[in-house]
């Protein structure tokens, strides 16, 4: 069974850093791209904010955060990180993890930039 459990969301200040983490479990993670997703309040439809292939040398980002936040993944650990810096206001939404070639989501981490 295909799971992924984000964590590390949290209230922060305009300009703040947050660091989020997704454990996948169920699937051959290591063979699996990773994305990174987010539901601003208020929307249906998640956006996409970033890519990275299974060995982590093909990374992608939305230009909306390119240049603020950094996909990585420790194979070892069946865990991606999405490291946010200099939050803005309009970066607040749940985010989840996503496998491309699996079915399924998590809970999402809530992510809330406010002054």
């Amino acid at each position: 069974q295909v799971q992924f459990v984000e964590s590390g969301g949290g209230w922060v200040q305009p300009g703040g850093s947050l660091r989020l983490t997704c454990v996948a479990s169920g699937f051959t993670f290591h063979k699996s791209p990773m994305r990174w997703y987010r539901r601003p309040p208020g929307q249906r439809q998640r956006e996409y904010v970033a890519h990275i292939s299974g060995d982590g040398d093909n990374i992608d980002y939305d230009m909306s955060v390119k240049g603020r936040f950094t996909i990585s993944r420790d194979n070892a650990k069946s865990t991606v990180y999405l490291q946010m810096n200099n939050l803005k206001p309009e970066d607040t939404a749940v985010y989840y993890c996503y496998a491309i070639d699996q079915n399924g989501w998590g809970q999402g981490t809530q992510v809330t930039v406010s002054a």
